[in-house]
């Protein structure tokens, strides 16, 4: 298990100088006042610790996608060690720094406005449109999820329907009421039984012997499919996933301190990187390609899930275990609607203060999500995972952009971008649930996508720059706060 071991090693050496460094590219202003105090409401806007914080940016951003990613990804073999490892230090863990830092020095924006601001006014609404839609999904996806680990875990006449239906009731309650009433205060509970859920896979991998297999470059994946850009797409929360764009907006308007972004933002995507190798170790530890694929088949990851608990834990630890990862999606799709919500109610501008004007916006969400629900899970999967990274897409132009009209490194954003729009593309144009293009076509068609991304990009640069110089269009990327009365 060494590559197992030296692989979670990475990850925690690239916080400490990746990060770094890419905090000193942004350049952290210490004495700058954050939205938290500026913008202060008590619903949305409310400043909390560094602590509280980073547990809530974990549970926002580890929906089930860090668990059941990596285990769908485990077919591949250990070429999926590699995505996670550098997918997180060079992608994920700059996208949600980025996105995290740009909102608090624009007021707590979301990403739509970002877009708007950044890349041009028609991306606020392309992106608006797309952030609901892909929320939306997060939030169905997540329901279904849990409530059928819930399911395998309860006495029979617990019915899979009543599940869903308290865990719909537990979204409303979240969605609606302050930040610091409910999410704040459960979030430090849920997140301690995440971390021992996954410490004690994690340790129980090691100190059991499990054969992790090593290093290698061959694609194991027993139905033969594709690693480019399949891959890419399967593993997404745990190395790079425009979910996270929709939920670090959250935390940016409870921040105190520019400084604490490191920790919250690019800290919080290394641990879930560590999470996603863990759980997908124990896929390839415990079950070779075709057993896994066998069990995937009969009762999807959920029932990987359960196995590996039990299996590695006992029925006590292992009951334990699943708890934790119940955890996590739960403690996704709340905040999901409630970024949707946001986002909504910042795009049609209407105040939160009043619970009213949070439960006309929410309820229509509900209620699309629970049709949703009707929907097979599998469809669910694909599309969230394209809408996911097509997200992570733009908000990695969108850092990439921000960097660029001051002149500072740019290619810490723009690099992961033009790989990511070059894999969302060639998955979406040879899909089955995309255009279905022969993947030679889908290739060819990706490839000029990605191509006129990147000259409009620069173009788009060199033209806003020369407009500054010359006074014509003065370059405002950071909106001045003041204190709120």
């Amino acid at each position: 298990m060494v590559t197992f071991l030296v692989a979670i090693a990475i990850l925690i050496v690239g916080y400490f100088t990746y990060g770094k460094f890419v905090e000193k590219v942004f350049g952290v202003k210490e004495e700058r006042m954050t939205p938290a105090y500026a913008n202060a409401d008590g619903v949305d806007y409310v400043p909390m610790d560094t602590k509280r914080n980073s547990m809530i940016q974990l549970l926002n951003i580890a929906g089930v996608g860090p668990i059941f990613g990596p285990i769908m990804g485990a077919l591949y073999g250990p070429v999926a060690f590699l995505w996670i490892v550098f997918g997180c230090i060079f992608a994920g863990a700059v996208h949600d720094y980025l996105t995290g830092m740009i909102s608090i020095r624009n007021r707590g924006a979301h990403l739509p406005e970002l877009a708007g601001k950044f890349l041009g006014k028609a991306f606020r609404h392309v992106v608006n449109a797309f952030s609901i839609l892909l929320l939306v999904l997060v939030g169905t996806v997540f329901v279904t999820a849990p409530a059928a680990l819930i399911a395998d875990i309860s006495p029979a006449w617990i019915t899979m329907g009543a599940i869903i239906v308290c865990i719909f009731l537990y979204y409303i309650v979240a969605t609606l009421l302050p930040v610091d009433k409910i999410i704040g205060r459960l979030y430090p509970f849920f997140g301690a039984l995440l971390l021992i859920s996954a410490i004690g896979v994690g340790g129980a991998l090691v100190v059991q012997g499990h054969p992790i297999p090593e290093m290698t470059l061959e694609n194991m994946h027993p139905g033969g499919l594709a690693v480019f850009p399949l891959l890419f797409l399967t593993i997404s929360c745990g190395a790079l996933s425009g979910f996270h764009a929709t939920q670090s907006p959250i935390i940016s308007r409870t921040t105190q301190k520019e400084s604490q972004g490191r920790k919250i933002f690019y800290g919080m995507m290394i641990l879930e990187g560590i999470i996603a190798m863990i759980w997908a170790a124990a896929g390839m530890a415990l079950f070779n390609g075709a057993g896994l694929n066998e069990i995937l088949a009969a009762g999807g990851p959920a029932a990987v899930v359960r196995e590996v608990s039990i299996t590695t834990l006992g029925a006590i630890g292992g009951t334990l275990a699943i708890l934790g990862v119940i955890v996590l999606p739960i403690t996704s799709g709340d905040t999901a609607f409630r970024s949707a919500r946001m986002i909504i109610a910042d795009y049609i501008k209407v105040g939160q203060k009043k619970i009213s004007n949070r439960l006309w916006i929410a309820l229509p969400l509900f209620v699309i999500s629970v049709v949703l629900t009707q929907v097979d899970f599998n469809l669910l999967w694909r599309y969230f995972s394209w809408a996911n990274q097509s997200t992570a897409m733009i908000a990695l132009w969108v850092g990439a952009m921000y960097l660029a009209l001051q002149r500072k490194n740019f290619w810490i954003a723009a690099v992961p971008a033009a790989f990511i729009t070059m894999a969302t593309f060639t998955y979406i144009l040879n899909a089955e649930i995309g255009f279905r293009l022969p993947i030679e076509w889908a290739y060819a068609g990706a490839s000029l996508i990605t191509a006129a991304s990147i000259a409009a990009f620069f173009y788009t640069v060199r033209a806003r720059l020369a407009a500054s110089d010359s006074g014509l269009r003065p370059i405002v990327v950071d909106e001045e706060l003041e204190q709120s009365a």
